[in-house]
């Protein structure tokens, strides 16, 4: 029996390449997320294909990087292969894109195999000419946005993914060479899509991302590699089925499109009062997934989400300039806390989101069935305000004398004259500081609570960022 190579891909500067469309606008930043989506699906499986090999040789795809088995006499092939792919990559990118990779036989125990493949992948990312011909010039020219416009267009209503040799790094919506159907079978490509349809004029919208925390410490744990392969697809597989049936739903499939689900992140754009409730049904499920498919993996690595959102500010606003801020305010979350979201400003734990959601709700409730005016959310947001100002040591009577928030809700909230109204108007309060007037607090769901009920009483214009962020703590 010959000796097998392990063979691994990664593309190199998605980040930069995805934020800067050139000329094709939101529909050439849709196309480039497609490309790169579906580019680590298609590849490996096209050389797969091209060498005569059989498809339970692909270990893992999809994402940013890959993962298959060879023969090794076929190494040079192989490397030719990838060589003509990684110089197509470049040119279709504008040279913002690479794709490295690093072979190694398949000797040793999995943790000595993934290392030597982890060490050439470094090596070649911290010298970006390693490996490129001596003379090789750099691209002068911008990427070609018509491509990834027609992509954006095709992959929407495709059955089927196509490649062919001619043009190596590009994916085509339809028929080429070698064909593989999209979520059609085993030997379909997952990829997960939905596009709400077009509509004239839009209400503030923006952009969701998700990330699952220490994915990578949970993947590098895994001791052989067939729990590698298996932890792989698994997280692909929810993300790729669940996000396009969470999308699918009554109350999304009208207002979410889908820019792209990875092994261990996903990102989807549309109106503003549906990405909330959406993220906290990801959040759900996947806890639910985590729990059900995860529990024999000690520690909480890979088994907890993190979101931002990120909100149009203006007209000019395009989804690529809001899917790079909500990666600003998924890290920023991320470096604060874990299995949270950075929501409207605020960074909370996933029940102050739900918390948020109640207090909204009864908010919203004064206005719309007790006649409060609109007015009375943006005096309550001088409390927060205050608090802020209060922070430095020369003002600190306010944080002496936490009772006085009681004083001023009181002052503040419309008092209803039914019951009902009453005990909305009591939960307000409690929303916003508890039910322990010698403990009050202002928490940071109640500032969360106050926007998005902003938000859905105001009709005029865009959301508008107040408060820096906050953390958890209370």
């Amino acid at each position: 029996m010959s000796v097998q190579i392990f063979v691994r891909g990664k593309l190199l500067g998605i980040a930069d390449f995805l934020v800067t469309p050139e000329s094709g606008g939101d529909q050439a930043f849709i196309g480039r997320s497609a490309w790169i989506g579906l580019l680590t699906e298609v590849l490996p499986r096209a050389l797969l294909a091209e060498l005569g090999l059989a498809r339970v040789l692909l270990g893992s795809s999809g994402g940013d990087q890959f993962l298959i088995v060879l023969p090794a006499e076929l190494r040079d092939t192989a490397q030719q292969f990838l060589e003509a792919a990684a110089s197509g990559i470049t040119e279709l990118s504008g040279g913002d894109v690479r794709l490295i990779w690093s072979i190694t036989e398949n000797l040793g125990d999995w943790s000595d195999i993934r290392r030597r493949l982890n060490d050439e992948i470094a090596l070649k990312e911290g010298t970006p000419v390693s490996g490129a011909p001596f003379f090789s010039q750099p691209v002068g020219h911008a990427a070609d946005d018509s491509y990834f416009t027609g992509l954006a267009e095709g992959i929407r209503t495709a059955t089927a993914i196509g490649w062919n040799p001619e043009t190596p790094a590009q994916v085509i919506a339809g028929e080429g060479k070698q064909t593989w159907p999209i979520d059609g079978g085993v030997e379909s490509i997952f990829y997960a899509r939905h596009h709400a349809p077009e509509r004239e004029k839009r209400p503030v919208w923006g952009v969701l991302r998700g990330d699952i925390d220490n994915f990578l410490i949970r993947i590098r744990r895994v001791s052989t590699i067939e729990e590698y392969l298996q932890l792989s697809i698994t997280y692909k597989q929810f993300f790729a089925g669940e996000l396009t049936i969470r999308c699918s739903m009554p109350a999304f499939w009208q207002k979410v499109s889908i820019i792209y689900s990875g092994s261990g992140d996903f990102a989807v754009y549309g109106d503003w009062d549906a990405l909330l409730p959406l993220a906290r049904e990801i959040q759900r499920v996947f806890h639910r997934f985590a729990e059900e498919n995860l529990k024999d993996l000690p520690g909480p690595e890979g088994k907890t989400i993190t979101m931002a959102v990120a909100l149009a500010q203006d007209a000019e606003a395009t989804i690529a300039s809001l899917y790079e801020e909500a990666g600003a305010n998924l890290a920023l979350a991320k470096s604060s806390d874990k299995d949270c979201i950075f929501a409207l400003g605020r960074i909370l734990e996933w029940k102050q989101l739900a918390d948020a959601e109640v207090l909204k709700d009864d908010l919203t409730a004064m206005i719309r069935r007790y006649g409060a005016s609109p007015e009375y959310i943006h005096e309550l947001c001088g409390l927060y305000r205050e608090t802020a100002s209060t922070r430095t040591p020369s003002k600190r009577r306010g944080v002496d004398r936490p009772w006085r928030y009681y004083r001023r809700l009181g002052r503040m909230l419309p008092s209803p004259r039914s019951r009902e109204g009453q005990k909305i108007r009591n939960d307000i309060v409690a929303g916003f500081v508890g039910r322990n007037p010698a403990n009050a607090k202002l928490r940071p769901s109640g500032r969360v609570a106050l926007e998005w009920a902003r938000l859905a009483t105001d009709t005029t214009g865009f959301h508008q960022e107040s408060e820096p962020a906050e953390t958890t703590s209370e």
